[in-house]
Parts: structure tokens; sequence; C-alpha cells
């Protein structure tokens, strides 16, 4: 049996990336992450393009780390 590989990545870093477009101004429209380097991707809307999503296992990850986050 081999070893476990260590993670290249965390949600922390992913809401990050998510906020920091948010923050910009920007629509994220999803977000791409190679797990063999760890990069992760936002990919922003283009203007006037409707905000189809399909159920993203981790909006709901994100969603629950930026409430944890804010003070009660």
């Amino acid at each position: 049996m081999s070893p476990r590989s260590s993670n290249r990545f965390n949600a922390r870093e992913v809401a990050r990336a998510v906020r920091a477009a948010r923050l910009a101004g920007e629509r994220p429209n999803r977000v791409e992450i190679d797990p063999a380097t760890g990069r992760i991707v936002v990919i922003l809307a283009k203007s006037g393009e409707p905000n189809d999503r399909e159920a993203n296992p981790w909006d709901e990850v994100l969603s629950k780390d930026a409430n944890e986050k804010r003070p009660a």
C-alpha cells in the first residue's frame, strides 16, 4: 500500500480566491483545481451572461466557511 499523498489545496484557499474575485467586483462562474499542483483557477462570468449554475458541492463548503467567519 502506498502512503497517502498530502493535499495541495484546501477549502480555505478556494474560499479566499472566490472572495477576492467578488471583492474585485467580478462574478465568479466556476472554480477549477488541479489536484497535482494545487493550482486554483477562478473562471469569471462574462458580462450579460446568465448565471446558469449546476449544483456544486463546493458551494455548500464555501458558504459554511463564510458563515463561520462572520462575527455574531
